[in-house]
């Protein structure tokens, strides 16, 4: 069946794609929740933007690196293999930079709300995301 320029075969991949992209953001913040030692979601509720842009920063950089992925490789094992690669990369850069700052205690600042700490959290997601999706698909 042809609908102007998109087959049904595509738009079913690209549904199999999003699905996959959208269950590894899922289970992404489900490790990062645990990860932290505040609440994400509890937070977020009671107005803490600090949290929220640091939540958010993980979700457009594992957003981009399932980008960047799905673009490049046909096979969806390919996709789930890289994506998940640099979802690890990206978990670790973020474990790096509480234990690289020591004197400014990430978690913690981003727990008690300073919204500065945040969106350097939400930059750094973003920017790591930017070069290990590059990293990828060499």
């Amino acid at each position: 069946m042809m609908m102007g320029n998109v087959t049904f075969g595509v738009m079913l991949e690209s549904l199999g794609l999003y699905t996959i992209a959208g269950l590894m953001i899922v289970v992404g913040l489900a490790i990062f929740e645990v990860t932290t030692p505040y609440s994400n979601w509890r937070e977020i509720q009671k107005g803490n933007i600090a949290v929220a842009l640091a939540t958010g920063g993980k979700v457009v950089g594992l957003a981009n690196i399932f980008r960047v992925v799905e673009s490049h490789h046909e096979r969806m094992i390919d996709v789930l293999v890289g994506g998940s690669f640099g979802f690890f990369l990206l978990l670790v850069t973020y474990w790096l930079f509480e234990f690289l700052t020591p004197s400014l205690k990430v978690n913690e600042e981003i727990g008690k709300g300073n919204i500065a700490v945040g969106l350097l959290a939400f930059m750094l997601s973003l920017g790591v995301s930017l070069v290990v999706g590059a990293a990828l698909v060499r």
